[in-house]
């Protein structure tokens, strides 16, 4: 049974049990401070298991993309080496939001892996959770006691709170679990050690496949445990292990899940898989990684320094340095495998192949710079080899930090780098110098959150922000959350008019105002489907009926940047081209700033054509058509653009301005009508990443303040040209005038360098043979000074020239040597000047004949010239 039949059979076994079979939620998480990926197949419904919103369905199953490289679950590093862990993973899950419980969740486990996908039962094991007493937690007999009726109980394992206690993080939803276990190993293997004392011992044949979780309880802020209202159940099976189980193999690397890609990697290489440890290593990284690196930029997230994007940007430099080092992969060669891996998964996350060209595109230009890095990197090494070598051939901690924290060496790269040339690494220097850059971030990004203090039980927010700028309100719920350095409350409301921070547009704020005070929003935000109005004070009164006001003024500004984005995406896709797609955008009261993706610089005639567009639009007054609740397939049906990386209900709300032009998706708020745009700006356009492009743009208020700057600076030019109307003509001949006397003043120049060229050398002293001249000189340039020590070297032979000058404040040496002096004589210019930059504090090099250096101390240029000849003269001696 290969792989896309496995997944198939699962999700057909629980449609079977009236379950709703939904889509895999994007792999990036967005409006969940708490997580940057998805990673785990219960992190898509925590707003259900929370409360925070009812469940559509009551029973569901899917798949899941996850993501696990971070925080507490954190898998990278083993990643390659053994069978069983990766960096994206599928998790089949199946989900009962307050309906059925422990009976049915297990029966069915049991059911779909011994009589559908065939497992032998005699190499399965459960685990039950057998209770704590410092939580006061019993053991779960009732799962106990199911498992009982269907399995042997010497297969019925009793399982820690580590294992089988399962929880969401520090606080949230939790409860017992029970595991399922399979044993692949041989016959042989399995009559020498019992299958039972390798469970949850890390043996990569016995392995866990399915978790069934009893959702029962909330764990609190201060460690406590409370029953939850309603009961749920929240399963996870890993698909890979689950298809190594079924496809009989002994790694996870060795189904058809992975052996496309592995097979592809291997034949480019040039070798072949499993011939060899350290080059199978290799190739598993690489096409475990790929997986993590192309769905996640297919659904939204670039890499780079920051946060979510540094994670893939550490991933996919993982993969990269691993071919570069064991398969001597020196170019590109990640972007090829998306192919692969677009064409195996099309039926399941099609995503992927519809993006693949620009997915490849930004994956290649990632390579290429990092593989400059890595070439900078060793330049580094080599530059530090001195020092290494005084230091008992031994690079130390600090050096080996700043490799990988600016180069991208991780530790083992640079240990292979310098066994090669025969040094070691300080490792237990490079961890304190990691430990202290890990207690760095700690201690910038810790928060301390308290536990909600909850007012109104079972009531939901309502979001009245489309219609109304001020609403009566009360508080459903409040906790105050610590940072460094400051303190805010978040309020939850039962109304509010308050837009929360979402799709780009930044939050409200405004005004929380009862009889007897009024609060400050500073702004609003979303967690999972909670609006949260962020202030600096809690209300004194926190029952108390409150007027709930945005800043109605603000929002105004925010709704007609909001609306020309949209103008402009359409604009965007008619002159540019229909692969225009939304890659990122922000909408605030000042700016829009909408990243696309397109793989040239957009010329200027074409930023002009888009504008013009855009503001045709304007003038037009097209009138806002919203529709509300309306179905997803019928949105799409009439052409509304979908994002790709957002996550989509059933229902969605559709906003068009002339369905013909613009009609998108969007949770946003928007102008009534194109007219109240006023006027639309392009300030600039550039670069974000490879393949992405980025346009600034500015309406309204802001953009006629804009062009009468322009305008102003236009006329502020025009009264130092003194013209009235043709500037550019008169800017021409003042550059013109520039230009010829630009080129007398170089003449001028070229004559005094002559002179002296001259003088320099008449005045070169005679020591042992070799014409020395040191001097102090007057050039104005760095190029007039290399022609200088090159037109000496014409006409004095044996020279040693030693030039010494201050150019635009910064001084400068220049060590110019004759062939025969660095032949027969062993002299070297390159290390006379970086002896010589020591008076001037500074450093330099070149080539044995000519050499440069410069410096931070003017002043030190005076004693250049003296201690050129007393080095020329120890020369001399030895």
């Amino acid at each position: 049974m290969n792989s896309a039949e496995i997944r198939q059979q699962f999700l057909d076994f629980f449609a079977s049990k009236q379950h709703q079979v939904v889509p895999s939620a994007p792999i990036v998480v967005k409006d969940d401070p708490t997580l940057m990926f998805i990673n785990s197949g219960m992190a898509p419904f925590k707003d259900y298991f929370l409360g925070n919103k009812p469940a559509p369905y009551k029973r569901i199953a899917d798949t899941q993309k996850c993501l696990r490289v971070s925080g507490k679950h954190n898998d990278l590093e083993e990643v390659g080496y053994d069978t069983y862990h990766h960096t994206m993973f599928e998790m089949l899950g199946n989900w009962s939001f307050g309906d059925y419980f422990k009976k049915d969740a297990l029966e069915w486990s049991w059911e779909l892996l011994t009589q559908v996908y065939k497992l032998p039962k005699d190499r399965l094991y459960v685990s039950v959770f057998q209770g704590d007493k410092s939580e006061n937690l019993p053991m779960d007999q009732d799962a106990y006691d199911i498992w009982k009726s269907m399995i042997a109980e010497d297969r019925i394992l009793m399982g820690s709170k580590k294992d089988n206690f399962w929880e969401m993080g520090d606080t949230g939803p939790c409860g017992p679990c029970s595991e399922i276990h399979v044993d692949l190993r041989t016959d042989e293997e399995r009559a020498q050690v019992d299958g039972k004392t390798l469970v949850n011992n890390d043996h990569p044949q016995v392995v866990e496949i399915w978790n069934n979780v009893f959702m029962e309880f909330n764990r609190l802020a201060d460690g406590s445990l409370v029953k939850l209202p309603a009961q749920h159940v929240d399963t996870g099976m890993g698909f890979e292990r689950l298809c190594m189980a079924i496809q009989g193999k002994r790694s996870n690397y060795d189904t058809d899940v992975f052996q496309p890609l592995i097979q592809y990697v291997a034949k480019e290489a040039g070798v072949t898989y499993g011939e060899n440890e350290k080059t199978d290593i290799a190739i598993r990284v690489i096409s475990d990684h790929i997986r993590a690196i192309a769905f996640t930029i297919a659904d939204g997230q670039l890499p780079s320094n920051n946060k979510a994007g540094y994670v893939i940007r550490r991933i996919l430099r993982r993969a990269v340095r691993y071919g570069f080092t064991f398969l001597d992969f020196k170019k590109p060669f990640l972007y090829k495998l998306t192919e692969v891996l677009a064409e195996q998964t099309a039926h399941v996350f099609p995503e992927l192949k519809q993006q693949l060209g620009f997915v490849q595109r930004v994956i290649e230009e990632e390579e290429n710079a990092f593989l400059r890095t890595l070439e900078n990197g060793l330049k580094r090494l080599d530059a530090l080899e001195d020092k290494f070598k005084q230091n008992g051939n031994v690079i130390d901690g600090k050096n080996a930090f700043e490799l990988y924290d600016t180069f991208g060496f991780p530790l083992d790269l640079t240990a292979l780098i310098a066994r090669e040339k025969g040094f070691t690494v300080d490792e237990a220097g490079f961890a304190t110098e990691m430990e202290q850059q890990k207690n760095r971030s700690r201690n910038a990004s810790a928060t301390e959150q308290s536990d909600w203090v909850i007012l109104k039980p079972d009531v939901t927010t309502e979001f009245v922000g489309y219609d109304c700028n001020v609403v009566d309100s009360h508080i459903v719920r409040y906790r105050q959350v610590k940072g460094k350095n400051k303190s805010e409350y978040q309020i939850v409301l039962d109304r509010t008019p308050f837009y929360a921070e979402s799709g780009g547009q930044v939050g409200d704020t405004g005004y929380l105002i009862s009889d007897s005070e009024q609060v400050e929003v500073l702004d609003t935000k979303k967690e999972n489907d909670l609006i949260l109005h962020i202030t600096a004070k809690l209300p004194q009164n926190v029952e108390a009926g409150f007027s709930s006001e945005i800043d109605i003024e603000r929002r105004n500004y925010i709704r007609k940047n909001h609306s020309a984005t949209h103008l402009l995406h359409a604009a965007l896709r008619k002159v540019l081209g229909e692969h225009v797609q939304q890659k990122g955008s922000l909408v605030n009261e000042k700016v829009l700033r909408f990243d696309f993706s397109h793989f040239a610089k957009v010329e200027e005639a074409q930023l002009r054509e888009i504008e013009h567009i855009v503001n045709e639009r304007v003038r037009q007054s097209i009138p806002l058509e919203e529709q509300r609740n309306m179905p997803i397939a019928e949105a799409k049906d009439m052409g509304a653009t979908a994002l790709f990386g957002e996550k989509y209900g059933e229902y969605v709300r559709v906003i068009a301005f002339d369905r013909e032009h613009s009609v998108e998706l969007c949770g946003g708020t928007h102008v009534y009508n194109t007219g109240e745009i006023g006027y639309f700006k392009i300030v600039s356009e550039s670069s974000v990443a490879a393949g992405v492009r980025r346009i600034e743009a500015i309406t309204a208020k802001a953009a006629e303040e804009f062009v009468q700057a322009q305008l102003d600076e236009l006329h502020a030019v025009r009264e130092v040209l003194n013209t009235q109307s043709n500037v550019s003509g008169a800017v021409e001949k003042l550059q013109e005038d520039n230009k010829a006397l630009q080129k007398q003043l170089e003449q001028f120049e070229l004559k005094q360098l002559s002179s002296l060229k001259d003088a320099l050398a008449k005045n070169a002293q005679q020591l042992d043979g070799i014409n020395l001249v040191a001097e102090k000189v007057d050039v104005s340039s760095s190029d007039y000074l290399k022609k200088l020590a090159f037109d000496m070297r014409q006409v004095v032979d044996n020279l040693v020239l030693v030039l010494a000058a201050e150019i635009d404040g910064k001084p400068q040496i220049a060590v110019m040597l004759s062939d025969n002096l660095v032949q027969d004589k062993n002299m070297n210019a390159s290390q006379m000047v970086r002896e010589l930059a020591k008076e001037i504090k500074g450093g330099g090099g070149g080539q044995p004949f000519y050499a440069t250096a410069g410096g931070k101390d003017a002043a030190g240029l005076n004693a250049v010239p003296g201690k050129a000849v007393e080095l020329v003269k120890q020369m001399i001696k030895a």
